[in-house]
């Protein structure tokens, strides 16, 4: 790998991260988690000085916390110019309005992802019963909760088996085949 690629690779996992911490925070406050959790208190001082000053300018919005949203979309198009520019020396020009575009797709399909592998993981750590009062089982039991309860009310488990997950990974599917972004 030459200096160039492992600039690129450091930079897309670091973006990467920091975008997943982002959305994490969104999704917490989202789902109405614990956040005296020690996975809540990291994802909250990770973001602080980022959202804290965003905040003042773009405020929250029926419970939705519209400042983690617009700073997932801004690191998206920061990540996107920065490893276009190391990959082929610099941006096209007239492609503002395809960033936001690029953008606002990538969060859809980031959010999808994220519950997919977040209800996924839970069904995993059911079968190998972990300790329920683990930070991570609790904020994961959390956030799949308000995801998976409507599913179970339609659908209740059968013979023992809770068929809800499987329902909603089916529907996050779907979605990201009907909307294209897969």
């Amino acid at each position: 790998m030459n200096p160039q690629g492992a600039l690129f690779f450091l930079l897309d996992f670091v973006f990467s991260a920091y975008i997943f911490i982002v959305l994490t925070r969104f999704v917490l406050q989202l789902a109405r988690a614990d956040f005296y959790n020690p996975i809540s208190q990291f994802v909250l001082k990770a973001t602080n000085p980022l959202l804290k000053p965003l905040r003042r300018v773009i405020p929250g919005y029926g419970g939705l916390d519209i400042a983690s949203l617009v700073l997932v979309v801004v690191l998206i198009i920061l990540k996107t110019v920065i490893l276009l520019s190391i990959q082929v020396g610099g941006l096209p020009s007239g492609i503002g309005g395809a960033l936001v575009i690029h953008a606002l797709r990538e969060l859809a399909n980031l959010i999808l992802n994220y519950v997919f592998w977040t209800v996924l993981i839970r069904v995993l750590l059911s079968w190998v019963a972990p300790d329920p009062y683990s930070p991570v089982v609790r904020v994961i039991v959390q956030i799949t909760e308000p995801i998976m309860a409507p599913v179970r009310k339609l659908l209740p488990p059968m013979g023992g088996f809770d068929l809800s997950p499987l329902f909603v990974l089916l529907g996050i599917q779907l979605l990201q085949i009907l909307f294209q972004l897969r």
